[in-house]
């Protein structure tokens, strides 16, 4: 598992499920959805802490921050059950989904994808690899819609997991906006935590 540490390069794409948590969905006067939403980012997304700061991408005018557990993948997986769904979770990081607010709004009202709004440079910033031993998932994980096992059932049924890949699992009610100069700590309490500054 310690070649996991360096899932940032190691995996290939970063899966994220939206509106997992039903106070998020409510909170952005969204439905609840009744299969996990997935949407992705590319992995230069990606910015570990200490390495930059998190930028504002050019024009946006509400940025805003996420907190979600994010689940590192151990090994292929295709199609696999929920039922051993924990056998190809070698670890956790804490993410940040950093999401250009004002862009995400105004491209779902013309019917068109955000990806932009998700996926641009530094919209992924990530903690340290956490081996799964070290995290309790029952208490943690209680008020999400879809469980974890879940979640990978439906996104192998479609997308291949890989080494090293990242699935994020949704936010919790209590997202905001962020701007430059904002420093933002997140982390799991008793295992990790992390700490980024907004350019």
């Amino acid at each position: 598992m310690s070649q996991l540490k360096n899932f940032r390069s190691l995996g290939k794409k970063i899966v994220c499920i939206g509106r997992n948590y039903r106070e998020h969905a409510a909170e952005l006067n969204n439905p609840v959805p009744s299969k996990p939403l997935l949407f992705s980012k590319t992995t230069n997304s990606y910015l570990a802490e200490g390495e930059g700061k998190i930028q504002t991408p050019f024009g946006c005018k509400n940025l805003h921050f996420e907190v979600e557990l994010g689940v590192i993948i151990s090994k292929r997986a295709k199609q696999i059950s929920q039922d051993n769904a924990f056998d190809y979770i070698g670890g956790y990081t804490i993410a940040l989904d950093m999401t250009a607010r004002d862009w995400q709004d105004e491209l779902k009202k013309q019917g068109h994808p955000w990806f932009i709004s998700k996926s641009y440079d530094s919209s992924c910033p990530v903690g340290e690899f956490v081996s799964k031993e070290k995290i309790k998932q029952q208490g943690m994980t209680s008020d999400m819609i879809f469980s974890i096992p879940v979640m990978l059932e439906y996104i192998t049924k479609f997308v291949t997991l890989e080494v090293g890949d990242l699935v994020l699992t949704g936010t919790p009610a209590g997202v905001g906006p962020c701007k430059s100069g904002d420093k933002l700590d997140i982390g799991i309490t008793d295992v990790t935590s992390a700490q980024f500054e907004v350019e």
